[in-house]
């Protein structure tokens, strides 16, 4: 079952962590994937991973009043491993399969390929 039925439903989630609404205990690794795609869906690699580590900073900063969480590390992986797996869908594919494709496939643990 696709979690994710329209782009309003993904713009609900990219709003909320852009904008600080979200509440740092609702905000899961699964909406952390969907951002990610959502900026990799409009963006180059280099301008998302850009936008992405500025909100996560934002939104640490807000939530929780210290950046000292974000990792730029896991960050440039994650970015790194849905670019990868939305150029093997290719670029025809919308942005609601791309959010449900990626939240299907192993990428949604986040331990995967984190071993050090």
């Amino acid at each position: 079952m696709n979690r994710y039925q329209s782009e309003a439903e993904i713009e609900i989630v990219v709003r909320g962590f852009e904008a600080c609404e979200t509440g740092a205990d609702d905000f899961k690794h699964s909406d952390h994937l969907v951002v990610a795609v959502s900026y990799l869906h409009v963006m180059d690699r280099e301008a998302a991973l850009d936008r992405m580590r500025a909100g996560l900073l934002r939104f640490l900063d807000h939530h929780v009043g210290d950046t000292g969480k974000y990792s730029e590390e896991i960050t440039v992986f994650w970015i790194d491993k849905i670019d990868e797996k939305l150029n093997e869908l290719g670029p025809d594919v919308s942005l609601v399969e791309k959010c449900n494709a990626i939240l299907a496939t192993d990428l949604t643990d986040k331990k995967s390929g984190l071993r050090g």
